[in-house]
């Protein structure tokens, strides 16, 4: 059985309830690819014409040839940032008990680092596990790994991902079903993450299903994806009689916009009131009503923006971008041009307009009157006028990491001097 609130709806929802739980959030312990952006460039002919100058440049200049199927970039929060993130806003917010589970991409370095900081000693061993299957690939969410067979079963994890085999994926799931406190959940499962299509995704999804399903214990209704897909995901669950639970699948610094709530004590009580009652209480927070292509380009924002907290060599997003130098070696961009093409300055500039709240304004009310209103079925459809409300408005609960410039820091306050002006291009 599983619930859906929207909080700005139900004010009350969290009463009854001693603890809420964040699943699926990133840190810069992950690696995210980039083929996107020539996708994306594709449609806007602006940028499909300034990406095609700078690769001319770049092959004049140096020879280089600009490759995104190798390029990549990573999330710009630190796993205690990311872990203080996801517990201040259940905590302060909400006025509950903490579980924050975070699952990078393919290894488990930031849950098994932060096992040695007091505050986050009981962070679960998670991961997003990237799992090709037929011509499509999948991601799921495995949750609470033993530690002690943690980094074995990474391996396998990672020889499964290289040579795909059905068989052995099987094997796999069937020995993490084995173990009672794993919870094993499909990530965003209607996202078509290679392109195949909508089609053959489908059919790839349900033949997964049907074949593996069994050891799925529930899906991922998704932080980051848009309301109209959490509602197929929700479709598609209960056509195959499956629970759903939450993903926020964070990667800036806005925390998850989808939480569980439970009385569970322990993460392992919360992984058997999924696996074993069968129950889930999806709560979905005000930052979720925000226009969708907003937060996209608040995400972004996060992304490039500067931090002058973080370590040497973490601080600024070109130093958390990646691609292939002359001899193939990975470097950081800043380590291979002055400064960023005029056109990556412009576009970046035009997006910190949304730091300005006129800009913000505007924007939030023309994108809200085109993207649809959040509704599900299963959650209330009481409107109240409360501190939630409030908080949406007024965007307070976007919760800025510690010492960081904040979402609403000026444009002006991002430029920054060079220290390798003269490093060559």
């Amino acid at each position: 059985m599983h619930k859906l609130t929207c909080l700005w709806k139900d004010p009350a929802a969290t009463k009854g309830y001693t603890a809420a739980v964040s699943l699926h959030g990133h840190t810069n312990r992950s690696k995210e690819g980039l083929t996107f952006i020539p996708k994306f460039a594709a449609r806007h002919w602006p940028l499909r014409f300034g990406l095609q100058v700078q690769g001319w440049i770049a092959k004049i200049k140096s020879g280089r040839v600009i490759d995104f199927s190798k390029a990549y970039w990573t999330p710009p929060l630190h796993p205690l940032a990311a872990f203080q993130l996801e517990r201040n806003q259940i905590e302060h917010v909400l006025g509950l008990e903490s579980m924050v589970s975070l699952t990078d991409h393919d290894n488990i370095e930031a849950p098994m680092l932060l096992r040695v900081v007091p505050e986050a000693r009981r962070t679960p061993a998670s991961v997003e596990w990237t799992v090709p299957y037929l011509h499509t690939v999948f991601h799921l969410g495995i949750h609470n790994l033993p530690s002690s067979e943690a980094a074995a079963i990474m391996a396998q994890f990672a020889e499964y991902t290289k040579n795909p085999e059905k068989d052995r994926l099987r094997d796999l799931l069937a020995m993490l079903h084995k173990m009672p406190d794993v919870l094993i959940i499909l990530n965003h499962p209607m996202w078509d993450l290679t392109g195949v299509g909508k089609e053959r995704h489908m059919q790839a999804l349900s033949d997964f299903s049907a074949k593996l399903g069994i050891y799925v214990h529930a899906l991922e209704l998704s932080g980051v994806r848009t309301s109209n897909e959490n509602r197929a995901t929700l479709q598609f669950a209960e056509s195959w009689n499956q629970i759903v639970v939450s993903g926020g699948d964070r990667h800036g610094a806005e925390p998850n916009a989808v939480l569980n709530l439970t009385n569970a004590r322990s993460f392992t009580e919360f992984v058997h009131e999924i696996r074993n009652e069968r129950r889930s209480h999806v709560l979905f927070m005000p930052q979720y009503a925000e226009p969708f292509t907003i937060r996209m380009f608040l995400s972004l924002l996060d992304v490039v923006r500067e931090h002058p907290e973080f370590p040497e060599g973490s601080r600024l997003w070109d130093e958390r971008v990646f691609h292939p130098c002359h001899n193939g070696e990975i470097r950081p961009l800043i380590e291979l041009w002055k400064q960023p093409p005029g056109f990556v300055r412009l576009f970046f500039n035009v997006v910190r307009l949304l730091e300005l709240a006129p800009v913000r304004k505007a924007a939030r009310s023309y994108f809200a009157s085109t993207e649809h209103e959040m509704h599900f079925p299963h959650g209330t459809s009481q409107e109240a006028q409360s501190k939630w409300q409030t908080i949406h408005e007024s965007h307070s609960f976007r919760i800025p990491t510690p010492k960081s410039t904040g979402w609403r820091t000026p444009a002006a306050s991002l430029r920054r001097s060079r220290e390798n002006a003269d490093s060559p291009s």
